[in-house]
């Protein structure tokens, strides 16, 4: 019996040695000096990664959306998203404030009334940006995203897979990665 024992506490301490060797995914940082001015303007969400189980259940069936980021009245972002949803064009803005160093802001989830907090992580301003999201709707409930904006609407097979490895980085799996298929619908200049 004392055998057994030793057995199963010697596999436990194996597992617990296990997990604490296991990598945590990587905390997503800011872009360095982010200018705020040069982010403005139009972009399409061309890639996603999440562990929402929504997101995961619908992700076949999502398509590319138009996003224009402007200037809002009280010194944050408006953040204006244009998209296919049930045959309609649907949009929504979000006032992004801003939360602590320049490209961290925070809004609140209008489906949850949740705060979430969106961190430019990197960005050229003329191509693409790799934007992560977090937030936390109660124990065990968090919210992570991962978003590849991209200045047109089809971005390079490098910026791809700099988002891939971005997404990988935060600890999202291939499974959990998508980019959204262009679509001619709600891309208009003015819908």
């Amino acid at each position: 019996m004392a055998t057994l024992n030793r057995l199963w506490m010697g596999l436990l301490l194996l597992g617990v040695l296990g997990v604490l060797q296991t990598p945590a995914p990587a905390q997503a940082t800011l872009q360095p000096n982010f200018q705020e001015d040069k982010f403005l303007g139009l972009w399409f969400t061309s890639g996603l990664a999440s562990n929402s189980s929504w997101f995961l259940e619908k992700k076949k069936v999502l398509s590319m959306c138009k996003s224009v980021v402007g200037p809002a009245a009280d010194g944050g972002l408006n953040l204006t998203s244009t998209f296919l949803r049930k045959d309609q064009c649907e949009t929504r803005t979000l006032l992004l404030r801003p939360a602590g160093p320049p490209g961290c802001y925070t809004y609140t989830s209008p489906h949850w009334s949740s705060t979430h907090e969106v961190s430019v992580v990197e960005t050229d301003y003329e191509t693409y940006a790799l934007l992560s999201t977090e937030s936390v709707r109660g124990p065990g409930q968090d919210f992570r995203m991962a978003t590849l904006y991209s200045r047109t609407q089809t971005p390079r097979a490098e910026v791809k897979e700099k988002f891939t490895t971005f997404a990988k980085s935060l600890g999202f799996t291939e499974e959990g990665i998508v980019f959204l298929p262009k679509t001619d619908k709600c891309m208009e200049e003015h819908t």
